[in-house]
This record gives structure tokens, sequence and C-alpha cells, in this order.
């Protein structure tokens, strides 16, 4: 609100995020076979064979063959928002109440948790589902260095245990000696 008493046309359109696993409760939900989601070029050209991963990506490309295309235009209705669940019984994200809000986030979830892991780290070994997970690991492998030494752990170790085990002697040591007068 601005100070004249005059609402913000803008603050009133916009629409909070949510948040997380928390969906629309109004929104469409779909269902992809594992499948689908691992699928990485969805639509095949009839004439040479190239793959894409959207249709419009398809039919710009037959434009290249003077073939007939159309892309899809949007009418003035209302898009529904549609929501994505993990085709894994057993995962979380499984339940419609817990759909996560985008493709492209279904299909990375669906490869990092459930999915094989392709990509494996030269230096470290670690292995990843998903490249650009795979990418961004190799350009920080390596050049963190930890915090600590393993001398210090050690140090650490020895202390703790040698202060346990003398509260312990403390604790157990008897209040007069059954020897003494």
């Amino acid at each position: 609100m601005a100070d004249d008493g005059v609402e913000d046309p803008k603050a009133a359109v916009k629409r909070k995020r949510n948040l997380p696993g928390t969906p629309d409760p109004e929104a469409e939900v779909i269902a992809l076979s594992p499948k689908t989601l691992m699928a990485t070029n969805r639509f095949l050209c009839e004439v040479c064979g190239k793959g894409f991963q959207r249709d419009q990506n398809l039919q710009l490309h037959r434009r290249g063959h003077n073939l007939p295309w159309k892309l899809k235009q949007r009418d003035g209705q209302e898009v529904k928002r549609r929501v994505y669940v993990c085709p894994e019984a057993s995962c979380i994200h499984h339940d419609p109440s817990r759909a996560l809000g985008d493709l492209t986030g279904i299909k990375k979830h669906f490869s990092r948790k459930h999915g094989e892991k392709k990509w494996k780290c030269e230096k470290c070994s670690k292995q990843y589902a998903v490249q650009s997970d795979w990418k961004a690991h190799q350009k920080v492998c390596g050049t963190r260095t930890p915090d600590f030494v393993c001398s210090d752990i050690i140090k650490h170790f020895q202390y703790y245990y040698l202060k346990v085990v003398l509260d312990r002697a403390e604790i157990c040591k008897p209040s007069h000696s059954p020897f003494e007068n």
C-alpha cells in the first residue's frame, strides 16, 4: 500500500510461490512413467531421425525440411497449473500432496534419487546421476581444504577419552577406603 491509501495493482496480481512439496491444491496432478522421465529426445523427426526434447523444437526443425509445421498457440484462457508426482511408490514425492512443481524438477529428482549414476569424478570417484551436478562438482573438487587435520582429531579424541576415564574414576572413588582406620 502506498502512503496515499491506493493499493499497488502489481501487488494484488503477484502470487506467492508454494514451498517445495506443497503444491497448489487446484493444480492438475501428472504421473509420468520412469521411461518418460528418463527419455532425452521424446520427439523425433520422421525425415532425418533427429530427436528433440520439446514438440515445438521439432516443429521449428520441420521447417528446414519444408514440411508442414504448426506451433501451438496459447489461447486467452488461463493455463492450469501442473504438478508432477514421482513414479516410485516408496518415495515421499509419490503422494500428490508432496508433488513437485515443474517437469525439470521431477526429472532431476527421479534421476538423483532413483536413477543410475552415470557420471563419475576422476579425482574423488564420487558418482552423479545428473550431469549438471557432476559438472558443478568438477569445478570445486580438490579446491577446498578441510578445516582440520587428522592429528587434531586424534588429539581431541585422546583428550575426550582421558577426560571421560578420569571423570569415571572420580565418580567411582569411594569416600573412604575400607583399609583405613
